[in-house]
């Protein structure tokens, strides 16, 4: 298990969004995949930032042929959605998210799960001294 300070480091948001209530909003989280993408030409790309979904994230892919025709591949045209940034490429597509490793695709989808579907990027963290596991909420940067 990772210390939490590394986890904390690797889902801190870039970019914060604050709306007329004055309440910080984390919208976008950053990420270190465990393995990385490796480019065309050998380059390798393993930090990133994802986005929070929208409604129109998850459900315009459903009208994708692609989805149509595999329900699985809805997974790579959501992620290729909100993952704003991977290394250095000039844009994430679904040809990226489909050359990822399996390790770096479960990885993907688990921030995914844990920032869009309960609200807060929660994470099971170990003491590295002790190892008592606990759960660490992820703030926004700055926020409260």
């Amino acid at each position: 298990m990772r210390p939490a300070a590394e986890v904390r480091e690797m889902l801190q948001t870039e970019r914060p969004t604050r709306p007329a209530g004055g309440r910080l909003v984390q919208t976008e989280y950053e990420f270190h995949l465990p393995i990385g993408y490796v480019d065309g030409e050998g380059n390798l790309h393993r930090d990133g930032v994802m986005r929070l979904a929208t409604a129109a994230d998850e459900i315009l892919p459903l009208k994708d042929p692609r989805v149509r025709a595999n329900e699985a591949y809805l997974v790579v045209i959501l992620l290729s959605r909100v993952v704003q940034r991977l290394g250095s490429l000039a844009q994430v597509n679904p040809q990226v998210i489909e050359g990822l490793y399996a390790a770096d695709l479960a990885h993907l989808q688990e921030l995914y799960n844990r920032i869009n579907h309960d609200g807060k990027a929660t994470v099971r963290a170990s003491c590295p001294q002790c190892e008592h596991a606990f759960d660490v909420e992820i703030d926004a940067a700055g926020g409260s």
